[in-house]
C-alpha cells in the first residue's frame, strides 16, 4: 500500500495494512485532537470498512459516543460470551438506545464448539485462556474477516502492559494485515472521567460498587484503592488479557492445552 492516507476502496475486499501504513498514519495524527482524528477516519475512509469492538464496559460510553457523533451507523461488535454480569447486559441495552447506535451485532461462541469444549460452562475456572479463546477470540475473529480495520477501546494508563499505546497498530492477531485504531490511546483517567460528565453519559452500575475494568462475571473482582485498574481481572491467574489483542493467542495457552478438547 503505497500511502495509508489514502482513502480505501470500501469494496475491495482485499485492502489491508502495513506496519508503514500504521507509523505514516501515527505521524500524520500526531497531536490532533481525538474527534477531528476519529472524523478523518471515518468520513475519508482512512481505514477502509472499519468496525468498533467493545465490550459495553466501564469506559465504553465514551469511544462509542466519540464514533457515533459522526456516524451512528458504524457497526459495533459485541462479545456476548454467555458469562457478563446482568449489569452490563443491561448498560448495553442502555447505550444502544441512547446514542442511536444502529447496527450493534452480538457475537456468540459457536454451540457445538462450547458443548464439546465447554459442557459445563465452568471452563474459566480452571482455563481461563481455553475460555476466553472459545467465547472470545474465535468469535470475534470471524466477525472481523469482513473488515480491514477495527476501533478498539484500550488506553495507555489501563495497565503496564498498555503503556505506550499507540493511536494506529497493525492488528497482530491477523495475518492479513487489519489496522487496530485506539483512538483514546492517550487520554488519562481524569479525561475519560470529564468527557463522561460533560457529555453527560451514564456511568456502568458497576464502576461505583469498585470495579474500574469490567469483563465476564466469573473472571472479574473488585480493584482495592491504588491497584492497578485492570487488577481484578484474572485475579489470581498470570493472565492480564483475554487474547483479542495478543499475538497468537492459540499459541499461548497453557502447555498440553489442546484446542480441539
Amino acid at each position: 500500500m503505497a500511502e495509508a492516507a489514502r482513502r480505501i476502496d470500501r469494496l475491495d475486499t482485499a485492502a489491508r495494512f502495513t506496519a508503514a501504513d500504521a507509523e505514516a498514519l501515527n505521524a500524520r495524527f500526531a497531536g490532533v485532537p481525538t474527534q477531528e482524528m476519529l472524523a478523518a477516519v471515518l468520513t475519508e475512509g482512512l481505514a477502509g470498512r472499519i468496525a468498533a469492538v467493545s465490550s459495553f464496559g466501564a469506559e465504553s460510553a465514551v469511544l462509542l459516543h466519540l464514533i457515533a457523533s459522526i456516524d451512528p451507523a458504524v457497526p459495533v461488535l459485541f462479545l456476548d460470551t454467555g458469562k457478563h454480569f446482568t449489569e452490563t447486559l443491561a448498560y448495553r441495552d442502555e447505550l444502544i438506545a441512547r446514542l442511536d447506535l444502529g447496527d450493534v451485532r452480538s457475537l456468540a461462541p459457536d454451540p457445538a464448539e462450547l458443548a464439546a469444549r465447554d459442557e459445563s460452562g465452568l471452563r474459566w475456572s480452571y482455563d481461563p485462556d481455553g475460555c476466553c479463546e472459545i467465547r472470545k477470540v474465535r468469535p470475534l475473529a470471524r466477525a472481523l474477516e469482513e473488515f480491514d480495520a477495527s476501533f478498539t477501546g484500550r488506553k495507555g494508563f489501563q495497565s503496564a502492559t498498555r503503556s505506550g499505546l499507540a493511536r494506529f497498530e497493525i492488528d497482530t492477531t491477523d495475518a492479513a494485515g487489519r489496522l487496530k485504531v485506539n483512538p483514546l490511546a492517550d487520554w488519562s483517567s481524569g479525561q475519560i472521567e470529564d468527557y463522561l460528565i460533560a457529555s453527560g453519559l451514564p456511568a456502568h452500575p458497576l464502576v461505583a460498587r469498585g470495579y474500574p475494568s469490567i469483563g465476564c462475571s466469573p473472571c472479574t473482582s473488585v480493584v482495592a484503592p491504588g491497584e492497578d485498574p485492570r487488577a481484578g481481572r484474572w485475579r489470581g491467574w498470570d493472565k492480564t488479557e483475554c487474547g483479542i489483542h495478543v499475538e497468537g493467542a492459540a499459541e499461548e495457552l497453557p502447555p498440553g492445552y489442546d484446542p480441539a478438547f
